[in-house]
């Protein structure tokens, strides 16, 4: 790894637990909703709130970066959003590239794939595509990979623990930086994954939580399997205390508090 990716991946992952508490905005397309949430029609007051809380870093695609991103720059690493995409491969579009990346001052470059089903080449083929031109930046590459499960309801992402082992293969055979993909369920599981990949693996948020004491568990559950953090969505701007959840989040990842203590020290409540 030369320098410059070694630059951006310590600012990512600088804290002393080496491990990364991001969140993500980057679900509007994915989302394939009539109406969209308070938290993402209100966007530049919920980058606001996030900012307050020290996230790690905020994932964005080009559009919100360039419309809301001026006056938090400098002060939370970015990352750069590439895809826009849905499971049943409605949408499957490249809308950034490492040197928008480079030109928006972004840490890291994220790409995401469906593996499993039909079109896993395909989404396999842009990710490794993209590795191939962030390397003329010194661009890490972030991978949300994401295994999808098909019946009579359609495509959905998979949380079973092959399916997930399989999504970290495949993101780790495109040469990627860092791979982000769901948790599992199990922390036996999850450790098991963790340990067979040599790249550091962070956890999806995941969908609304049924409380916050729940979406906080799951990243104390990654963290305990050795996961090196996790980027968190509809359950950071999807709260009504959203500082004050980023906040926890980070007792929970970087400092090892459970749950329950975590919030005690923020006054979040479930």
């Amino acid at each position: 790894m030369n320098l410059g990716k070694q630059v951006r991946l310590n600012r990512l992952f600088s804290h002393p637990s080496g491990r990364l508490c991001s969140v993500a905005m980057d679900h509007f397309i994915g989302y394939n909703l009539k109406e969209l949430p308070a938290g993402l029609r209100q966007v530049a007051h919920s980058l606001d709130q996030i900012v307050a809380g020290r996230p790690d870093s905020v994932t964005l695609h080009k559009g919100l970066a360039a419309a809301c991103w001026p006056k938090h720059a400098g002060r939370v690493p970015l990352i750069l959003q590439s895809t826009l995409m849905r499971p049943d491969d409605s949408v499957m579009e490249q809308i950034a590239d490492p040197e928008d990346a480079v030109r928006f001052g972004a840490d890291a470059f994220a790409v995401c794939a469906f593996v499993r089903g039909a079109t896993e080449g395909r989404h396999l083929k842009t990710m490794a595509n993209t590795v191939k031109q962030a390397a003329r930046f010194e661009m890490p590459v972030i991978a949300h990979a994401y295994p999808r499960k098909f019946d009579n309801n359609g495509p959905r992402i998979s949380n079973d623990a092959e399916d997930v082992a399989w999504a970290v293969r495949c993101a780790l055979e495109c040469g990627v930086d860092v791979i982000k993909t769901p948790y599992c369920g199990e922390v036996s599981a999850f450790a098991q994954i963790v340990a067979e990949c040599p790249l550091p693996i962070v956890a999806a948020g995941g969908p609304q939580s049924n409380s916050l004491l729940e979406a906080l568990q799951l990243l104390a559950d990654v963290a305990r399997a050795g996961g090196r953090g996790a980027v968190v969505g509809r359950n950071v701007w999807g709260v009504q205390q959203v500082t004050e959840m980023v906040r926890t989040m980070r007792l929970v990842i970087h400092d090892g508090k459970t749950p329950e203590q975590a919030m005690r020290e923020t006054g979040l409540r479930n």
